[in-house]
């Protein structure tokens, strides 16, 4: 038995010696309650207040103790490290920058309460008892003597208790450290980085306002990246704090490394912060970096950026010290998005910038086809030399791999930009004859529209209005009919319809009417009167749907002819009797032509006009000849000008795709409800594009009713390698859509030339 007994104390001291060295070397600094008698016999090496120091020659370890007053068995053990140089090295550590700690605690102290302090004493030996007190948020600890000593200590990176707090984002430990403590705002660290730096890099502006209400120093200090807390700020897209620090006096107008605050808000694509910027002082749109000398826009990389400064009316063709638009830079990037705003709101792409390169000398180069395409839709010249005598032509014979078509598309431009030349022999007579202009629906696609006009003033160097005594138009065509009267010019409508198209078509169909109408009401004013302009004479279309069968209806800026006609049917229902064109305001007749089904809700008891006339030529010419006949009726046959040209401008043509089915039967069997079901869409799809089709059969009798009435007929519409949707946003899209346009009109070049000659020889 004595054996045994011996056996068992010999394992037992065997394991306790294994558990002590286990649990050394696992965390040799976790901190444990511990029993005072275990280091009875121990040899106490050193005492520092309440922390001791003992050599355990059993477990071959050196354990650091903290005592407690309020128990005389329990102590709390702070480290156990088998290496007496560690010891050595924490111990004066932890006596110096822990008492602060244990003297302000209330007791009893826990290892959950120390451990962190302990962590912090081992992990950032270059902190203060002042920089661990900020860490881990014990803001009664700084109410401590020793800690007050320190409230300005730096650590190796130069940061101050004040740099931490306010990198911790902890409010209640700034406001105690700046109105208890009186720590000082304008040390710098290492960085140059003040207090209020470090408060701009966070999400939150209250520190900002703690700080500014102290006016701390640093709000428009510049720290050694050449950046003041502003500038941080909106590089990490802090708003609220750019905010705060304007509240709080910080400056735009200082010069960093960035330039201006609000140059580095749009290199860091922040929106807000530069919104902010402008908001508190607009005469940051023009402000000139240091280096290049370019504006805000210079450095906008994105779209929404770019909106940001052109909705606030900022020069879209300001040349920097180095010559440059902020086209040019954009197109050098190959950013075509950004250009594209630009180029919408009317930057000129034939500005000459460095070395005399213009905008497509930069894209030739770049053999970017997307901004070729809109550089030169946008009426960018190929035949500009620069410095070197370079057009962008010549580079593009070097470098592009769709020369043909850049040339092919570049000769239509130069082509129409010649003007018209009289030719003799084509005068349709002595008496004057009118001539009338006819717009088909198709939505954004009324962009095709434009082009062709475009082209027409260049070649007859005169403005459309001038051109023609009747304007018609359907929905998109209507818009633009209007718009015509009304003196917009075509170039302003090209941009205006790319801009407009983000505010319509966002969402889903169908859109909300709010953003057209406005858009409408912004354009013809809210005022307007459909007789408030007279010349050209102007009709639009729509449908009244307050009745079955709808009946076309045409606003007008003229009284209407005055004959005794039959009703088309018999009524069986009273209606609300139709406004005369005195009453009836533009915005609202552009908006009842528009209101194309499934895209928007009707205005009123008024539909789209392409559902009855999505090319107007005929009802045009029906209300001509019946305005004529009211006028001999009346008679005033001096007053009768006869019809001499019709042109007929189309949105462009789809191409012919084939069509699986359009059998609608009734299915037996679940084969046969997929056809039906495919049947259906095609045969709803067939009929809205046949109803709506404003080429075939509605161009061929227009061309044979003028034939037999001896009137020059020209028909315009482009064919497209795609269909493009009403509502289609993709800039590249539209732009491949109006670049298709121009080179239709080089091939036609002829005709327009002939067109052009007509309606000048007839007014």
């Amino acid at each position: 038995m004595l054996s045994v007994s011996l056996t068992m104390q010999f394992l037992g001291r065997i394991f306790d010696t294994v558990s002590s060295v286990s649990n050394l070397f696992s965390n040799p600094y976790r901190v444990r309650d511990v029993q005072l008698s275990e280091y009875n016999g121990k040899v106490l090496l050193k005492q520092e207040g309440r922390l001791v120091l003992y050599r355990n020659q059993q477990s071959q370890s050196w354990d650091c103790l903290l005592l407690c007053p309020e128990s005389s068995s329990v102590a709390l053990r702070m480290f156990q490290v088998a290496s007496e140089a560690d010891a050595m090295n924490w111990f004066p550590q932890y006596a110096l920058k822990l008492r602060p700690f244990y003297e302000m605690l209330r007791p009893p102290l826990k290892p959950e309460t120390l451990q962190p302090i302990v962590d912090c004493v081992r992990h950032h030996p270059d902190w203060s008892s002042a920089h661990i007190a900020v860490d881990i948020g014990l803001r009664d600890c700084l109410k401590h003597n020793y800690i007050l000593s320190q409230m300005n200590a730096r650590d190796a990176q130069g940061q101050t208790p004040l740099h931490l707090a306010c990198e911790r984002g902890d409010v209640g430990c700034v406001r105690e450290l700046l109105e208890e403590c009186q720590a000082r705002t304008d040390i710098k660290d290492k960085n140059g980085e003040t207090p209020m730096h470090c408060a701009a890099k966070q999400d939150s502006a209250l520190i900002i306002e703690v700080l500014c209400a102290q006016l701390c120093a640093g709000v428009n200090e510049l720290n050694a990246s050449g950046e003041t807390p502003m500038h941080i700020a909106c590089r990490l897209g802090r708003v609220e704090v750019v905010k705060g620090l304007l509240g709080g006096g910080a400056r735009c107008d200082i010069m960093g490394s960035n330039g201006y605050p609000i140059h580095t808000a749009m290199k860091f694509s922040e929106k807000s912060c530069a919104e902010a910027i402008l908001s508190s002082n607009p005469n940051q749109l023009l402000a000139e970096d240091p280096v290049y000398g370019g504006t805000p826009l210079h450095w906008a990389k994105t779209a929404e950026m770019s909106h940001v400064l052109l909705n606030r009316g900022c020069n879209v063709n300001y040349l920097s010290k180095t010559g440059e638009s902020p086209l040019h830079i954009l197109t050098k990037r190959g950013r075509f998005e950004a250009a594209m705003t630009l180029l919408t709101h009317g930057a000129d792409p034939n500005i000459k910038g460095q070395d005399g390169n213009t905008a497509l000398h930069l894209a030739m180069k770049l053999d970017h086809m997307e901004l070729i395409k809109a550089l030169m839709v946008f009426g960018a010249d190929v035949e500009v030399h620069n410095d070197l005598g370079e057009t962008p032509g010549l580079i593009a014979a070097r470098t592009s791999k769709g020369f043909d078509d850049i040339m092919y598309v570049a000769a239509s431009v130069t082509a129409m930009s010649r003007g018209f030349a009289e030719v003799d022999g084509l005068k349709i007579g002595s008496k004057k004859m009118d001539r009338l202009l006819c717009l088909d629906g198709g939505g954004i696609k009324g962009l095709v529209l434009i082009q062709m006009l475009i082209a027409l003033e260049k070649e007859a160097g005169r403005p459309i209005r001038e051109l023609f005594d009747w304007v018609s138009g359907t929905s998109t065509g209507g818009i633009l009919a209007l718009a015509i009267v009304h003196g917009k010019s075509m170039e302003y409508l090209r941009c205006l319809y790319f801009r407009m198209k983000e505010q319509v078509f966002k969402g889903s169909r169908p859109y909300e009417s709010g953003p057209l109408e406005e858009f409408l009401k912004n354009e013809f004013g809210e005022n307007t009167r459909m007789t408030d302009v007279t010349h050209p004479r102007v009709m639009v279309t729509s449908v009244l749907a307050d009745r079955h069968p709808g009946e076309l209806h045409l606003f007008r800026n003229y009284d209407p002819p005055v004959l005794q006609r039959d009703p088309p049917y018999t009524s069986t229902a009273t209606f609300q009797p139709l406004t005369v064109p005195q009453e009836q305001l533009v915005w609202r007749a552009a908006r009842s032509s528009g209101a194309a089904p499934t895209y928007f809700r009707p205005m009123g008891r008024f539909l789209d006009g392409g559902l009855l006339a999505n090319n107007p030529t005929l009802d045009a010419m029906t209300e001509i000849h019946q305005y004529n006949k009211a006028l001999k009726a009346q008679g005033r046959e001096a007053d009768v000008s006869r019809l001499g040209v019709v042109l007929s401008l189309g949105t462009g043509k789809p191409p012919q795709v084939a069509v699986n089915s359009v059998d609608v039967f009734r299915p037996s069997n679940p084969l046969e409800l997929a056809k039906t079901f495919v049947g259906v869409r095609e045969l709803g799809k067939m009929l809205v594009d046949c109803c709506t089709d404003s080429d075939g059969c509605a161009v061929d009798r227009a061309r044979a009713w003028c034939e037999m009435a001896d009137i020059n007929y020209h028909r315009l519409s482009p064919q497209l390698s795609q269909e493009v949707m009403l509502d289609e946003v993709s800039d590249a899209v539209l732009v491949d859509m109006l670049w298709e346009t121009q080179m239709y009109l080089y091939e036609h070049r002829d005709v327009i030339q002939t067109l052009c000659q007509h309606l000048t020889n007839s007014g």
